[in-house]
């Protein structure tokens, strides 16, 4: 949630970023709601200490007392009402949007192309990834429904391979290796900011009060939640292999075809907590290592910064890098970096030991690789694969019947 002592003392400010996100009428709400709030607390106070006599009353104060008694019972349910509504709103209100972050899509992305980097392959007819891998889309439909399929053989050898690599790579970086829950309950999914915005792209379990998730950021951003953590522990940084799962309920009839846009997918992700005056610096270091990522394998790509509109309810500022994919003949997501600044970490009170107290610290997220990588190497390379996933157990060559 946003630091409303912040938003109190300098609303206009505070306000132009989160009007950028379309959050301005939840915004101009919360105000209203808080400033009735803190109307009612003195005056809830006041009641209070009129109860207070010492000695005993005289019948004129018996009297008096049944009256602020009344008053105070009718008051204590407004702010009761206020207070409920107050933190309601604070649910609702994002992230304001960094200064940074554009307001605008381009023609052909959601926000501003930073850079363009690699070359793309001059491939006459390119063949897509169901082409080129076994990716069994029928299969899995018959199992478990629409946007399910299995990744078989050669296909899952460089999937695995991906993974393994992206992992090994962090843990030289820094990162803490994690294997997470990926059910979890309702309170992480506030936390992080997934509720209520997305709450319709999560699947539910059916009266165990828990939630599938679709990235590990939560269960990473849980890790922590309700601490107090040290001032010389951070930054801390923590990777994760999981599976995920999103309803893709706002993607209707959008890359259907494939393994592209799917229910259930696999993904290393990248945390971090750090101090605030060092979350920026954290930021373009996971931007940094998603593009070593990236040119390591020799993929062509662009960076973007996503348009203020396309950002979540808890990112200030996010960064994605775009892959070609030749079949298609576009730039498509493969990473997606995010700082948070201290929105999760006040959901989820997750705290640093500070001169003279505590403070919330800043978190942060980004993407290593997917499933959806594996395609872009098959779409790029034609079947071909880096030599770098070779000793972790890829192919030399993905076969489409292996």
């Amino acid at each position: 949630m946003i630091d409303l002592r912040a938003a109190r003392s300098d609303p206009d400010r505070v306000r132009t970023g989160i009007a950028r996100k379309g959050g301005a009428e939840a915004f101009d709400e919360l105000l209203q709601a808080d400033a009735r709030w803190r109307e009612l607390v003195p005056r809830v106070d006041e009641l209070r200490g009129r109860q207070k006599l010492k000695g005993k009353p005289t019948p004129e104060q018996v009297e008096e007392l049944k009256q602020v008694k009344e008053d105070l019972r009718r008051l204590e349910e407004e702010l009761a009402a206020a207070e409920s509504t107050r933190d309601d709103l604070l649910q609702k209100v994002p992230n304001p949007a960094h200064e940074s972050v554009p307001d605008e899509e381009s023609e052909d992305a959601e926000g501003d192309v930073v850079s363009v980097v690699g070359e793309r392959p001059a491939i006459p007819e390119p063949k897509e990834h169901l082409e080129l891998g076994r990716f069994d889309m029928e299969r899995g439909a018959r199992l478990s429904g629409s946007r399910f399929g299995y990744i078989v053989g050669d296909a899952a050898r460089l999937s695995l391979a991906l993974y393994r690599w992206a992992l090994d790579r962090l843990v030289a970086e820094g990162f803490t290796p994690v294997i997470p829950p990926v059910l979890v309950r309702e309170e992480a999914m506030y936390g992080t900011g997934f509720f209520p915005a997305e709450r319709f792209e999560i699947y539910e379990v059916a009266d165990e009060g828990l939630y599938l998730t679709g990235t590990s950021e939560v269960a990473l951003a849980g890790l922590h939640m309700g601490e107090i953590l040290e001032r010389e522990q951070l930054p801390i940084e923590y990777t994760a292999f999981s599976a995920n799962f999103r309803r893709e309920a706002g993607a209707a009839g959008r890359d259907t075809r494939g393994m592209f846009r799917v229910h259930q997918f696999n993904k290393v992700e990248m945390f971090a907590y750090t101090l605030p005056e060092a979350s920026w610096d954290e930021f373009d270091r996971l931007v940094g290592i998603e593009e070593s990522l990236v040119q390591a394998l020799g993929l062509p790509y662009r960076v973007v910064n996503i348009a203020a509109g396309q950002l979540s309810a808890a990112a200030a500022k996010r960064i994605d890098i775009e892959a070609w994919f030749p079949a298609q003949g576009r730039y498509r997501e493969i990473t997606s970096a995010s700082n948070t600044t201290d929105y999760q970490a006040r959901r989820l009170g997750i705290r640093y030991r500070a001169d003279g107290g505590t403070e919330f610290v800043h978190t942060l997220n980004g993407t290593a690789v997917t499933d959806r990588w594996a395609l872009a190497i098959l779409e790029n390379f034609q079947g071909e694969v880096p030599e770098a996933l070779h000793e972790f157990g890829a192919p030399e060559r993905v076969r489409p019947d292996a």
